[in-house]
Parts: C-alpha cells; structure tokens; sequence
C-alpha cells in the first residue's frame, strides 16, 4: 500500500483486553493511509485505553454509551452505522462475539454492529484454551455464514505467560486487509446458482420422507461465493439457518418444487453448485388422510424423482457444474463414477456415518475430483472449507471458460 492514499469511513470498535493498546497503533496506520476513522469503545475496553488516546489519534468524537444526554446524539448507533463504509472490531473479544452471533444488543458496539449494513470484520484477540472451545468456534463460524471477515487471530506468546492461537493480529496486517478490500474479486459478477439442504417427500399430511442434511456446507458455500463477488442465487430445502448477506434465497420442500426453481434460474447461471441432499424416491400417492396403525407391516409405492444435476448437465448450453456425493463406502470410486455418468465438471465427495464430519455436522473435509485432477481438503469447519473450495472452483471455472 506504499504511497497509495484511500478515501475510507472506518468504524472502529474496540473490546476490553490487553491487545486493546494495539487499536491505538491500528487508527494512526489507517488514518497515514488517507481513512477517516470514528471509534466506539465498550465500557470495558475504557480500563485498557482512555477514550482521549483515540480521540487524539483519530480526531474525532470517541463513542462510549448506547444512551446519549445530547438529544442530538441519542441516535448516534444509526448515525455511525450510516456512515461507516466498514466496520472494524478490534479486538474482538469472546464475549462480543457470542453477542453477535445471537443478535444480542445491550451496548453501543453490539447494537452497531446489528445496525450496520456494511461489511464488518472482526480480529478475535482471547486465551488460548477460550479460542479453541467449541461454542467460540461455533459462534465464529455463524458470523462466518453471516457474512463477517474474520482476520486472525495468529499464534505465540500471549499476555497471560500461555504459547497458542489467540493472538491479535498485528495492525499493519489488519490495515492491509481492510483497505486492500477494494481488490477484484475472484467471482466478481459471475452469476452462481445453488442447492443445499434435504427435500421432504410427504407421505400424508403429517408424515415425510428425508434426509440428515442440515444444509450447512450449502449455506456456506453460498456465503462464500456472495463475499468473492458472485451474485448468488441459493434454492434451500427446509433448514434450520438464516440466509448469508447478499444472498437470494429461494425456499422449497419437495424436490420436484427445487427442480422447477432451479430450472427458472439455470439460463442466467455460470457455475452451478449443486449441494443440496435430492431425495432419489417419493411416493407414488400422497394421502390426503393421515395414515392409521391398522395393520403390522405397510408397504408405500415410491417412484424416482428427476435427477436435477443430471438435466442440467446434458444442456447444450450447461454451466460449469460441480456436484457433491456423500458416501459410506468406495468414496473415489463412486465419486468418479458419478462425475463421468452425469457429465459434472467437478465432484466433491465426503464420508457420512462416520464420528466426524459429513450431515448435520459443523466440520467436514472433502475429496475433490475432476477429469484431469484432484484436490483433498482436510477436515476444518464449513466456513473455512466452503472458502477453500470455492477458491478451487473459480480457479476451475477460469480454466476452462
């Protein structure tokens, strides 16, 4: 970024903790390098830096209170939030993370960041043993899916005396990721079509048949695409999970209802993902009565569904198309096949029914097939994963078209 001057609003929220001086360092880089730079501090960060260190190095009012005595700084969070062009949280602390994660707002930053329709970033700064507990790394993951850029945090000695990951990142690091955002991207106006989690096939009124998809890696995926650039169009069977940012969601249950939207997206599609778990079969007569326990055994007639993968693929006009297979046993083999007969362009193959990874679970790792190569991905939370594939399949796409 060596002589390069850019014309930025960036909000600054600063947690409570040791790394907090570091933000100190953060708004003087940003401002060398031509940023207007507002900070909101939580009460607690206030015991680490005084509120008059950043109001001198930023030259601007520093936020404090959700609750303002000024009438005309009452609604100051929708005023910041208005005019930020990125937010920036650093240090993120585990306690500022869980409440956005969840939605809570019970400061001046958390509302913020509820607020803001910007991109938001975070760099987690915390012990070593809080960063790897499961529920930080969940939460991390969900503001992942949500759309926030985490940057860090790094690995070495930390202020408690302990050597781990937890780290804040240094400032210059978090300066050059924050004005470098500006960059192409690498699926910068392609148009993506997605699929993700299970269809429902009803039996009767009250009764279905499905699958263990949780919709996780789809959601993902999408997420991901949508923060590279793509315009992103994502068909979801019934999840438990909120639509990334910058995403177009359209909702189905039955797998003929995900056939017919997808087949009203396809035309405009450049890259089609499909990672939804398709029922293969559903009954042949849908009863309009439940069903009564009248007899020991009972047979449902099924019929095939149409393979939605598979009619986009013999279009003479398909998009690059990556399918996924979730197998229990002769994973290569299987995925090969599949990647031949249904004419993909990439499959992405994962083991299901094993301890860890596969349905409903939030890690997963995934072996990669195309004609002319491979690429194993190790086990890492979906979030993580999604980006590391769909770094691949652009890297695909651009080969071949």
């Amino acid at each position: 970024m060596r002589g390069k001057t850019i014309n930025k609003k960036i909000l600054l929220g600063v947690c409570g903790g040791i790394a907090a001086y570091k933000a100190a360092e953060l708004v003087r880089l940003l401002r060398k390098h031509g940023a207007e730079v507002r900070v909101v501090m939580t009460e607690s960060a206030q015991h680490f830096v005084t509120p008059l260190t950043f109001q001198a190095l930023s030259g601007q009012q520093v936020y404090t209170t959700l609750i303002e005595n000024d009438q005309e700084q009452s609604m100051s969070h929708i005023h910041l939030a208005r005019w930020a062009d990125q937010l920036i949280i650093a240090p993120a602390t585990a306690n500022m993370i869980a409440k956005m994660a969840q939605g809570l707002a019970d400061d001046l930053l958390s509302t913020l960041y509820l607020v803001a329709e910007c991109p938001t970033f975070i760099a987690p700064a915390m012990n070593q043993a809080m960063w790897r507990k499961p529920v930080v790394q969940e939460n991390i993951a969900r503001l992942k899916l949500h759309g926030v850029e985490i940057i860090g945090p790094e690995a070495g000695q930390q202020a408690c005396g302990e050597v781990g990951l937890g780290r804040l990142s240094e400032p210059d690091q978090i300066c050059r990721r924050l004005l470098g955002n500006d960059a192409p991207k690498k699926l910068q106006n392609v148009q993506l079509l997605i699929t993700a989690g299970p269809t429902r096939e009803p039996i009767d009124p009250v009764r279905f048949i499905t699958n263990r998809s949780s919709g996780k890696m789809g959601y993902a995926l999408a997420s991901a695409a949508a923060k590279a650039g793509a315009h992103v169009t994502l068909v979801s069977g019934p999840v438990n999970l909120t639509a990334p940012v910058g995403v177009s969601l359209v909702s189905v249950e039955t797998a003929q209802q995900m056939y017919e939207a997808v087949m009203t997206y396809v035309d405009k599609a450049d890259i089609y993902i499909g990672a939804a778990a398709v029922a293969d079969y559903r009954p042949v007569t849908v009863n309009t009565h439940k069903l009564k326990k009248n007899d020991d055994n009972l047979t449902i007639p099924l019929q095939k569904n149409i393979d939605i993968i598979t009619e986009i693929s013999i279009r003479p006009d398909k998009p690059f198309v990556v399918g996924f297979a979730a197998e229990t046993d002769n994973l290569e083999s299987y995925a090969r096949q599949k990647l031949i007969q249904k004419n993909l362009d990439m499959i992405a193959a994962n083991w299901v029914g094993k301890p860890e990874g596969g349905f409903d679970c939030e890690k997963n790792a995934l072996q990669v097939y195309w004609l002319e190569g491979q690429q194993h991905f190790k086990m890492t939370d979906k979030s993580e994963l999604a980006e590391q594939f769909l770094d691949l399949i652009a890297l695909r796409f651009r080969a071949e078209r």
